[in-house]
């Protein structure tokens, strides 16, 4: 039971675990929201366009007709000329939409998955030639929601269609009576009114679809408590490794406060607990520097190098504590202990025959 519980996935997944599947290109998106966003503008650049499109069209078709009449007979250089206006009209029809259909999907998506580009999500895998990850995936929640919701869009579009061209037919049934340039204009703004109707549709299925993707991809993200104990030692390393690395940066840190302590002017002891190595240059600090300090093992061997070093040792219990607790290896000593220390000092500098300036 217990070795159950620990490979369930209980937990939410890490910023870590989500920005790793983000580069591989795992991220969710709603294909609804491009679709609804696509026909809306694509839709209105018709509508907008749609007299400069058909007064275009109209009259490249009749330089292409003039162009026609002009030739006896058609050669491979006449039918080179015919195709290349043929396409020249074609691409400046279509262009505006063209474009917009080109750059909103990219846009759309974008937004959503704020611009991923994975080559991850490109490479090759053998797994999705696999047939039974196929049928797993034909069968699974995801595809039964998507079938529900592809039916549920095609009966809303059919109704919606239905409605429009009924309340419509008999405006439409007139355009045969019109000129063909107030039909074709009448048509583009009927059509974008039905898609219009029909793309708030699929906004609001967009985000249905999108809170339930937002809940499969957690679920699907989720760790299980060993997993997070082993990202946790990756991206802080393994305690025992981190430990060691620990000690022997305290060891070297150790060994160069050891290298300062003969050239310290005393060490001021309490007697064997604590040991507080302090070195006084009138010309380089303005005051004295606690060039080394320690408690029990550490301060004993302070003591026994500064013994080996003629280096001279005052026991000061209250003192020695104090420097030991509040000035760190390298600091000046705080204003408050100015006075004792001097008189410590002065003792060492009348031992040692020296004129204190302090």
């Amino acid at each position: 039971m217990a070795g159950s519980s620990a490979g369930e996935k209980t937990e939410k997944a890490t910023p870590k675990r989500k920005k790793d599947e983000r580069k591989k290109g795992n991220v969710f998106s709603s294909k609804d929201f491009v679709s609804a966003f696509f026909m809306i503008f694509v839709f209105a650049v018709l509508n907008i366009f749609s007299d400069t499109m058909y007064v275009t069209l109209a009259s490249h078709l009749e330089k292409f007709i003039n162009i026609s009449g002009e030739f006896t007979s058609f050669s491979q250089e006449t039918l080179n000329i015919i195709l290349a206006e043929g396409i020249k009209t074609f691409l400046i029809v279509t262009a505006p939409v063209f474009i917009v259909a080109m750059v909103v999907p990219i846009v759309f998506t974008g937004i959503q998955t704020k611009f991923l580009f994975s080559m991850e999500a490109l490479k090759f895998k053998f797994s999705r030639l696999n047939p039974f990850e196929g049928i797993k995936k034909l069968f699974s929640m995801r595809s039964l929601v998507e079938l529900i919701k592809n039916l549920l869009k095609l009966a809303i579009i059919t109704s919606i269609i239905y409605t429009q061209v009924k309340d419509k037919l008999a405006q439409i049934v007139s355009l045969f009576d019109v000129d063909i340039k107030v039909a074709v204009v009448y048509l583009c703004s009927a059509i974008y009114s039905v898609v219009i109707t029909i793309a708030v549709v699929f906004i609001f299925l967009g985000i249905l679809d999108l809170a339930y993707q937002w809940w499969e991809y957690e679920k699907n993200l989720k760790m299980t408590k060993q997993e997070i104990k082993e990202e946790y030692k990756q991206m802080e390393g393994d305690p025992q490794i981190k430990g060691k690395i620990k000690q022997k940066q305290r060891e070297m840190s150790q060994a160069r406060m050891m290298q300062e302590v003969p050239n310290a002017d005393v060490v001021i002891r309490n007697p064997t607990h604590f040991a507080v190595a302090i070195k006084y240059d009138i010309e380089e600090n303005n005051a004295p520097v606690v060039v080394a300090k320690g408690m029990d093992i550490i301060a004993l061997k302070i003591i026994e190098i500064a013994e080996e070093n003629k280096v001279v040792l005052t026991e000061n219990r209250p003192l020695a504590r104090a420097l030991y607790e509040n000035v760190e290896i390298g600091q000046e000593i705080p204003q408050e202990f100015y006075h004792e220390v001097a008189e410590v000092l002065a003792f060492v500098y009348d031992l040692k025959n020296k004129k204190l300036t302090y």
